[in-house]
């Protein structure tokens, strides 16, 4: 949960004061403490746990005096592919602050990837992007997956059990999943090492449309970077989409590349998901607005029918 601002005087830790002011999560504060981007009172600091009294101090963040802490501020938008879930990108392309108008001091809360799209948080509020991202809030994130060939029910148990996939950020080369060898026979399965896989946490998986390239509801409550990617790649299929449309107690409700501002109910139970709690059903009555709608939508529990909005008509052709 957000603290409350303390009074004047009080000295704070610098990544907390840094989250406070909006500039990034309290966990990318501690970063760009370590790697000294932050000064106080013209001081280069590099310890983490370093204090600082924000009413006395002046405290810059990559040469940037912190105006103190920002009004906190909560938007939702639906992120196309093509655009890069990151406040800036040295290679110029769009990046998801863009599709926010008005100017707001805005991080993104977790990550899509820059083929991936769907519904993703931005916020000014790092104590609640930490407490939403940590891996013991155990948040559900639901996501559409259209994979590229028919995975058998073993496969898929497989992947609900959970699988070893790399840490690195690249996918390894697609395996035959017939014959259980690599497209590229020269390339190693697993060059980096047993010290570089980790199993992933069980997941829930359904079938949404059984077709050549089948499509699955997957609901995931870590955020591993390419997770899905990887998972199925260790199956021997491809990932061709993802749209992430539910995330903790929030449905995808928004046309591709638009956003808006969260409802306070919204919020609220944001931070309930940050705590572990699961929403009540009461909260689901008459919050089922069409699509495109600007207003607030609260998933009860696991009920996902509001998903059917979103899932991917089957096509008149033979194959998908």
């Amino acid at each position: 949960m957000t603290e409350p601002a303390p009074e004047s005087g009080s000295p704070q830790r610098l990544q907390k004061i840094i989250a406070a002011a909006g500039i990034a999560s309290r966990r990318k504060a501690e970063e760009l403490i370590t790697t000294g981007r932050v000064q106080v009172n013209g001081q280069t600091v590099t310890e983490l746990g370093s204090k600082a009294d924000p009413a006395r101090d002046h405290i810059r963040v990559d040469g940037k005096l912190l105006q103190g802490p920002e009004r906190p501020r909560y938007f939702v938008i639906n992120k196309p592919k093509g655009y890069v879930t990151t406040v800036s990108d040295p290679e110029h392309r769009p990046t998801v602050i863009d599709l926010v108008k008005g100017g707001e001091r805005l991080f993104p809360v977790g990550r899509l990837d820059y083929s991936s799209e769907g519904l993703l948080l931005l916020t000014n509020d790092g104590d609640l992007a930490n407490a939403l991202t940590r891996a013991a809030a155990r948040v559900e994130k639901t996501y559409l997956v259209k994979v590229s060939g028919k995975p058998t029910d073993s496969a898929i148990n497989q992947l609900r059990h959970g699988v070893m996939i790399d840490r690195g950020s690249q996918i390894q080369p697609q395996r035959n999943a017939a014959h259980g060898k690599n497209q590229e026979d020269h390339a190693p399965a697993h060059p980096s090492g047993p010290k570089d896989r980790v199993m992933t946490a069980p997941a829930r998986i359904r079938l949404l449309r059984d077709a050549d390239n089948p499509w699955y509801e997957m609901i995931l409550i870590e955020g591993r970077n390419r997770e899905i990617r990887k998972m199925f790649e260790e199956i021997g299929h491809h990932v061709e989409k993802i749209r992430r449309v539910g995330y903790g107690p929030l449905i995808l409700d928004l046309e591709p590349g638009r956003s808006r501002e969260l409802a306070p109910e919204e919020v609220a139970a944001l931070r309930r998901a940050a705590e572990g709690k699961r929403p009540s059903s009461a909260r689901m009555a008459n919050s089922r607005p069409g699509k495109g709608s600007a207003r607030p939508r609260i998933a009860a529990g696991r009920a996902r029918s509001s998903h059917s909005a979103h899932t991917p008509r089957k096509k008149p052709s033979k194959r998908s």
